[in-house]
């Protein structure tokens, strides 16, 4: 299922992004955030709650048009989403969930091949209620590379889990992102996920967010293993006691 995907960098530059209430008052979001995202490597964003990391994949994505600034995308860029709750219909099942979103040339041999490797082959069949948090998840992670993106954007994917299952799913993202290799932008909360997962983790100011910090995660991710994320976490702890969470 193999694309020949868009390898230019994406440019993120949003010069302002504020939200008008209704009585009138303004609350600024996002303001002078610069961000380059090179070919095929995943992204982190680390940043307090309500820095504006949700908004900010939704001007990513499209999904929000009235800001100051400009996404660079190359053109016909394919977008798979990813939120922090599944979002499957409940009258669809889940192999439908996944073909409503797929890529024009997604097959059903494609379809195959990826329930397989996200663990869902026997649950195509099935409705969205019948299925745990965990193999919701699976879904969605699914129904997202059924788009077959260019650009994979994570908000939270595996928040609420109980740690097991998160472990078992970011591993399960990496085998299948390593798979198919895409450019991916993930928001996280947790710093030793950011750092398993992460070729760059860009850490986040309070609202209005903007970059505070870019770390190249150098070591390779075989080698990730749970004594060397303690260490790269407190090395980021020392050097950003005020941007990096503890968690």
């Amino acid at each position: 299922m193999q694309r020949a995907g868009v390898t230019s960098q994406f440019e993120i530059r949003i010069e302002d992004k504020t939200y008008v209430g209704a009585d009138g008052s303004k609350l600024t979001a996002i303001s002078e955030f610069v961000l380059d995202v090179a070919p095929e490597s995943m992204t982190v964003l680390m940043g307090p709650s309500g820095c504006g990391k949700t908004t900010l994949l939704r001007i990513v994505a499209g999904l929000d048009g009235r800001y100051r600034g400009d996404v660079g995308l190359p053109p016909d860029t394919r977008i798979g989403l990813m939120f922090q709750e599944p979002r499957l219909l409940p009258w669809r099942t889940v192999r439908q969930n996944i073909e409503l979103v797929a890529a024009p040339d997604f097959s059903a041999k494609d379809l195959e091949h990826l329930a397989q490797a996200v663990g869902i082959a026997d649950m195509l069949p099935r409705y969205p209620q019948e299925l745990s948090l965990g193999l919701a998840r699976r879904v969605a992670l699914a129904r997202a590379f059924a788009t077959k993106p260019d650009l994979l954007l994570l908000d939270e994917p595996f928040v609420s889990l109980d740690e097991r299952t998160a472990d078992r799913l970011r591993r399960l993202l990496l085998d299948v992102w390593q798979a198919r290799p895409t450019t991916a932008i993930l928001v996280t909360h947790n710093a030793r996920e950011a750092i398993l997962l992460a070729d760059q983790l860009v850490l986040l100011a309070p609202r209005p967010t903007r970059v505070v910090a870019v770390e190249t995660i150098a070591v390779p991710r075989a080698e990730r293993d749970p004594k060397t994320i303690d260490a790269i976490h407190a090395d980021l702890l020392a050097r950003y006691p005020g941007n990096f969470s503890s968690r």
